[in-house]
């Protein structure tokens, strides 16, 4: 069985759906499971809505209709006739949406969040699913929620593997071809969790383990994982093949082309990873698998924007011993706080973190109460694999560098943005 990922890049209008089913017209139709991704920024439009449901009520209605009124105009254009059932199911999902917004008592944003966001995965699939069913592409829609089990860790939910390969194992069949959502799972009481940010990929990778699948090919916009992202670095190179180990690395460092997470459980079980661009399915793109670190051998260069940099030292200026760290790391678990780079001294300890549960004035107040702090917010954090002295020259140029470190494949740069 094949495990194909289209993002929402890839259906973010009727034309993007209509390639979907090329894509699968052109690469067989059965023996697939599909995970789809919520349609072009609609998770951003959700976040919205979440953002007025707390904030600002007076726009909550208006924001809701305009997700709403997105996926109305793409059905529109697929289905034409307004009698298609596939209208009244997008309603229906708004009314339960509306309906939980009026009845929920929580007061926990991640919990809302979760309740909320997912909206989007169903939706977008929902339509791929009715429209794949409409051009006779026989498939089966499912909730993942009822297949992906996890702990009540909103928003970055962790996978009960054991629930979740029995789910999966007893609901494909493996001859069939199947539309589900990414991102999105349950926990023990059947509440809507999300395994974080751009969890669809791993979704992919949940699918692939559980089923011992053949391969999985991750659908993008581009032709397949460069060497840099092509937004913010000039003359790109395609990477042929990349083993796991480099691929994890570089999703570690924040390469945004594959999930974190994506990669363990394909190469626990030795599942290959491709990643080709949907504008041209026939292309090899990239093959993440055993093998080779990297092809071409050439620098990999990734940037994270908008970090943290905190700097602490003992307010008696004392050593700074295993004790403090041990004590600093136990409240970045607590806070929720991800560590992209460390370095220490005798005197002081540096770290850049991600804050994106926005915590970090809170944990910066808790540490105040024992260590010297400095910060500077707004950081950038680049990074270059296997790294060239023309590749460095290149990256520090017209830069204020904060933080410098280097390790035999590693340069890692800290600079204001």
């Amino acid at each position: 069985m094949k495990i194909f990922k289209f993002g929402g890049a890839s259906i973010k209008d009727a034309k993007g759906v209509k390639n979907v089913a090329t894509v699968l017209q052109e690469t067989g139709i059965s023996h697939k499971v599909v995970i789809i991704s919520a349609m072009g920024k609609t998770t951003n439009a959700l976040e919205k809505v979440i953002y007025n449901y707390f904030e600002n009520t007076s726009l909550l209605t208006t924001s809701i209709q305009e997700v709403k009124a997105y996926h109305l105009q793409i059905s529109q254009e697929l289905f034409q006739n307004q009698q298609h059932p596939v209208f009244q199911k997008i309603i229906h999902f708004f009314e339960e949406l509306e309906t939980f917004l009026n009845r929920n008592k929580s007061p926990n944003y991640d919990f809302v969040y979760d309740q909320v966001i997912c909206f989007g995965e169903l939706i977008s699939t929902t339509i791929v699913s009715e429209y794949l069913n409409f051009i006779s592409i026989e498939n089966n829609w499912l909730d993942a929620r009822n297949l992906i089990k996890t702990d009540a860790t909103y928003r970055d939910a962790k996978v009960n593997w054991t629930s979740t390969e029995d789910k999966i194992q007893k609901k494909i069949n493996k001859d069939k071809l199947y539309i589900t959502q990414g991102f999105i799972a349950s926990d023990a009481h059947n509440f809507t969790t999300t395994l974080g940010r751009e969890g669809s990929d791993y979704t992919a990778g949940i699918f692939a383990y559980c089923l011992k699948a053949v391969d999985v090919t991750i659908w993008k916009d581009v032709a397949g994982v460069l060497n840099a992202d092509p937004r913010v670095f000039k003359n790109t190179q395609l990477l042929e093949e990349i083993s796991y180990e480099e691929a994890i690395e570089l999703a570690f460092y924040g390469a945004s082309v594959i999930h974190p997470k994506t990669l363990q459980p394909l190469q626990k079980r030795e599942i290959p990873l491709f990643v080709k661009s949907f504008y041209q399915p026939k292309n090899k793109g990239t093959v993440v698998g055993k093998g080779k670190i990297i092809k071409p051998y050439i620098p990999c260069f990734i940037v994270k924007k908008d970090l943290v940099l905190l700097s602490l030292s003992a307010l008696d200026f004392s050593f700074f011993v295993e004790e403090n760290i041990s004590e600093i790391f136990a409240l970045f678990h607590k806070y929720q706080i991800k560590v992209d780079l460390i370095q220490n001294s005798a005197i002081s300890f540096s770290v850049c973190v991600d804050n994106k549960f926005n915590n970090v004035d809170k944990l910066i107040t808790h540490l105040k109460a024992k260590f010297k702090v400095k910060y500077h917010k707004g950081v950038s954090l680049y990074t270059i694999r296997h790294f060239t002295e023309e590749a460095i020259n290149l990256l520090e140029q017209d830069k204020t560098i904060l933080l410098k470190q280097l390790t035999r494949q590693t340069l890692q740069l800290v600079t204001k943005a």
